[in-house]
């Protein structure tokens, strides 16, 4: 394949993962403040499900996926700090990583640091930074502090069991089997809770005395919304952050004065990584986190990026552990 042509993943309707179509395209130049980028090795996230879905609605036909690491190719004009050769990566939020070449706007790219490989940025950009900003600048967690993290075991879990262990905080996660408690246990997690043989919220409870725990960090949404509310200590927090078990819908304030005078937020990533400083900043953080051992990051799977369909199915069926990869 000539360097000029690409091979990406797009959808022209939302669907299931059936709806994804694999095509080959010829690339313009890079146009003005844009660098052609090869792509090594692309992060496939939840995220890019609830774009193929229309949970989270987009403009159709559209590429699919935010993340990504690779090389510069070609650099377009009035693009600075980036050249012909540079190792770089992003998280979006653009959208298009499902492609083998790509040409991208060069404010959505970031340099990968010498000591981080290609696959290791691809697993861990996005996933790495939206905990960053879960944990130290939405939650604000201290030492000391009962944290509950739904789905322990999944690709933001295990990070956010990880980092929450290395500023010390005391962890209960919750996962659905034998085989994903014990890569919590590894990640850090103080105890866990088998989600499908026990009430979540009384073991919570037990565990802290009966006071909760100071946030819950909720990936998985709608299954789990009942034992977060139940789990929190008052005046404490739910984090939701994701919807892999279905959005949450039909919030009662009066349910959070119940439950003890709780704080709920549903932060975006792309809100805490807004400004280039942001971006910057938090980038930084996290992959200080990864050089210095407080973060290791699994490749519990690879695809082909023409097998992008059963990626997609098995994402969906939580058949994926740790952080999963595409190979172009």
């Amino acid at each position: 394949m000539s360097s000029d042509t690409s091979r990406r993943a797009v959808i022209r309707a939302f669907g299931g993962p059936d709806a994804i179509e694999l095509e080959d395209v010829v690339l313009p130049p890079p146009g003005t403040g844009e660098v052609r980028m090869r792509s090594t090795a692309i992060g496939l996230n939840f995220i890019d499900t609830y774009h193929r879905s229309g949970l989270y609605p987009i403009e159709l036909p559209s590429g699919l996926g935010v993340e990504a690491a690779g090389v510069v190719e070609a650099v377009g004009e009035g693009v600075n700090g980036f050249a012909v050769g540079d190792r770089v990566c992003t998280f979006g939020p653009e959208r298009g990583s499902y492609s083998t070449v790509r040409n991208i706007a060069a404010s959505a790219l970031l340099k990968t640091p010498d000591n981080v490989s290609d696959e290791l940025a691809a697993a861990a950009l996005l996933k790495g930074c939206t905990v960053e900003f879960l944990v130290e600048r939405c939650a604000f967690v201290k030492p000391g502090e009962h944290i509950l993290v739904h789905a322990a075991a999944g690709g933001v879990g295990l990070l956010l069991v990880q980092w929450l262990k290395a500023i010390g905080a005391h962890v209960i996660g919750t996962v659905s089997t034998e085989e994903k408690a014990k890569l919590a246990r590894d990640a850090g997690a103080d105890h866990v809770i088998l989600y499908g043989n026990e009430d979540v919220a009384p073991q919570v409870r037990e565990l802290t005395d009966g006071r909760g725990v100071r946030a819950s960090f909720d990936g998985v949404g709608k299954d789990t919304w009942a034992a977060s509310l139940d789990s929190v200590a008052r005046r404490g927090l739910i984090v939701s952050y994701g919807n892999a078990s279905g959005p949450v819908t039909g919030v009662a304030l009066g349910q959070l004065a119940a439950k003890g005078s709780l704080f709920v937020t549903r932060p975006g990533l792309f809100d805490y990584y807004r400004s280039p400083a942001e971006r910057q900043a938090g980038s930084t953080r996290m992959f200080e986190m990864l050089a210095s051992g407080a973060l290791t990051v699994s490749i519990g799977q690879r695809y082909a990026l023409d097998d992008i369909v059963q990626a997609h199915i098995d994402l969906e069926a939580r058949k994926t552990v740790g952080s999963t990869i595409l190979l172009p």
